[in-house]
């Protein structure tokens, strides 16, 4: 049988500095009381030589919150959210910050759990990645929730929740949406269709009024019975596709752009086109938005909006490690990356 490890504890750490143990505790696991920097440094110096695992939950008692940034996200399946985790893990990392993170799976009771459960675990701060649900009836109580984590101390960002009361990293989605409905109809689009996620979600809200907009701007219109609503997934964009093309069947209308609300959608919308016989960019032109990885992978490459999700991230977390007292907004500017899918008609 192999010998078992030995766990070098905090009193040998001590005893080795020539300290004693309260004070090679907080130096280790930090206190509002300190002690020198000299003594500080030898004493993380002979703890590091020895081996020591400083105890998380040490550190959390004698700083009034665990090294950790907590994050809750609506679906990390989904590339837009897989990429804001990516660049918010890079910040951390940076800050020497641990990471807890967990999915509601877009269900708002989940979410209000998962709230409850991150508060027990007192994180330095809480972000959370996910468009206000109109519909939501959680919404008070979650709010409220976050709202007492921060007057305990605690910082919260939200990401693309405004307005909020926290920290928001706000993704401009009416101006980029505005913008996408200007070179589509520059690029020779005339008549429009829209797939969106349900528009009780904000961000579906304001992608589809700014291009609207942009549309308007242009001297076009976009009727009501343009727009086919559904799930804000893949399989979303499939079904919507199909019930958009149906609907133009039916009227006898010509459809030659269509705008998924995201490029998740738009994948589905793409597959659907196919199935109804139709070409990709040579029959009908299609754009998603929020410029995912996989867009510039899929045949034909795909026209969206560019959202600086990684970096995203990023400032999300120097955000939340602000010591600021009144809550920051930071807008985040999107551009449009015309592709093939969109062609010149």
């Amino acid at each position: 049988m192999a010998a078992q490890q030995h766990q070098v504890t905090l009193t040998e750490v001590a005893r080795a500095a020539g300290v004693s143990t309260a004070t090679a505790s907080r130096a280790i696991n930090g206190s509002s009381r300190r002690v020198s920097e000299d003594i500080a440094v030898r004493v993380k110096r002979i703890a590091e030589e020895l081996g020591y695992l400083p105890n998380l939950s040490a550190q959390t008692v004698a700083k009034g919150a665990s090294p950790t940034v907590a994050v809750l996200l609506s679906d990390i399946a989904d590339p837009y959210f897989s990429a804001i985790a990516a660049g918010i893990m890079a910040g951390a990392s940076e800050a020497a910050l641990m990471v807890t993170m967990a999915a509601s799976e877009r269900s708002p009771a989940r979410e209000l759990q998962i709230l409850r459960t991150f508060r027990s675990q007192r994180p330095q701060a809480i972000i959370v990645a996910g468009s206000r649900d109109e519909e939501n009836t959680h919404a008070q109580e979650f709010t409220g929730q976050l709202r007492t984590y921060a007057e305990t101390g605690g910082r919260v960002v939200v990401i693309s929740q405004g307005p909020s009361p926290f920290d928001l990293v706000d993704i401009q989605n009416h101006d980029g949406a505005r913008k996408l409905a200007h070179a589509l109809v520059d690029r020779g689009g005339r008549h429009f269709g829209v797939v969106s996620g349900r528009v009780t979600l904000q961000t579906n809200a304001d992608r589809i009024d700014g291009f609207r907009t942009g549309l308007a701007e242009r001297g076009l219109t976009l009727t009501d019975d343009a727009i086919v609503e559904t799930e804000f997934t893949r399989d979303g964009g499939y079904v919507g596709m199909h019930e958009l093309l149906h609907r133009h069947k039916d009227l006898g209308a010509p459809l030659d752009t269509v705008f998924a609300t995201s490029d998740m959608m738009a994948f589905g919308a793409a597959t659907a086109i196919r199935d109804h016989g139709h070409s990709v960019g040579a029959d009908i032109s299609l754009a998603g938005f929020d410029n995912v990885g996989l867009t510039e992978d899929v045949n034909p490459a795909m026209t969206s909006v560019n959202v600086p999700l990684h970096e995203l991230g990023r400032s999300a977390v120097r955000m939340a490690l602000g010591s600021g007292r009144e809550p920051v907004r930071l807008p985040i500017s999107t551009q449009v990356v015309l592709r093939a899918s969109t062609p010149q008609r």
